[in-house]
């Protein structure tokens, strides 16, 4: 693909259900895409729920060396420097008062946890449901693990609630303490207040010298709502959640099927 005029300045992809495979993999014709987009002046900047810890291969594999925002826009990493460069926490006071609230007034809830740094682990509590993959993680059963260190998130799980259900209501009770979204099948995640993917790539593109005009945003669950609002263009994949179709300017191809490259391929050929 040879390179040609591009509209934005900007390339902002999630990862997973959007830039990876179902199998983690990127696509040839996509990286090619990623590639001849860059060629033609803009930067690519990946958006995801993840952590560094769980991001950082996943951007070596792809040869990526500029800024990464990660944690669900806790952490602006520098991949090519292998560095954070800045990393935001979750007051772990507040988080166990907001756990404290919903599990009084639903049950008991499963809980997992990110820790902070290049390095944080992460803490699986007893009946969290573990999606299938590669990736690592420590189990606890001492309630006092979970805030032995600084947290960028935790992960909540009920056995009766679906995931939608279950943000709705942690909304409901602890919405004015900390923030609650569901980042992916089985992940419901408590944030700080006010963090969102939006608010880390703000801060990555103005290291960059781009702004919310400049950009263009692809993603597929309800967490990539903030990034579509402070984009000027945003682009949900086939598979994406409802929440995100009903705000996404343009639907295309699923993540299996070359989702990404469809849209960058049709801009760069001047449409």
């Amino acid at each position: 693909m040879s390179p040609g005029p591009f509209p934005y300045r900007l390339v902002a992809t999630d990862l997973d259900g959007t830039l990876l495979r179902d199998d983690e993999t990127i696509s040839r014709r996509t990286r090619d895409a990623l590639a001849a987009v860059t060629a033609a002046g803009a930067a690519h900047i990946v958006v995801t729920g993840r952590g560094v810890p769980w991001t950082r291969h996943i951007l070596d594999d792809l040869g990526y060396d500029g800024i990464a925002v990660c944690g669900q826009g806790a952490q602006v990493y520098h991949a090519g420097e292998h560095r954070l460069l800045t990393s935001l926490t979750l007051d772990r006071q507040l988080a166990g008062l907001a756990l404290a609230k919903i599990e009084a007034e639903i049950g008991p809830l499963a809980v997992a946890a990110s820790r902070d740094g290049l390095h944080g682990d992460v803490l699986i509590g007893p009946g969290y449901r573990v999606q299938e993959g590669p990736l690592p993680y420590l189990p606890y059963k001492d309630p006092s693990e979970l805030w032995a260190a600084p947290l960028t998130k935790l992960y909540i799980q009920h056995t009766d609630l679906d995931d939608d259900a279950l943000a709705q209501t942690a909304r409901r009770i602890v919405g004015s303490l900390v923030d609650i979204v569901v980042a992916g099948p089985g992940i419901v995640e408590v944030l700080p207040l006010g963090l969102s993917k939006a608010t880390g790539l703000s801060l990555a593109a103005r290291r960059l010298g781009l702004r919310a005009a400049d950009t263009i945003a692809f993603g597929d669950m309800p967490n990539d709502i903030p990034m579509f609002g402070w984009a000027a263009h945003g682009v949900a994949m086939a598979n994406a959640h409802d929440e995100l179709k009903a705000v996404a300017h343009e639907i295309t191809a699923s993540n299996e099927h070359d989702g990404i490259a469809l849209v960058l391929e049709h801009l760069l050929a001047g449409g």
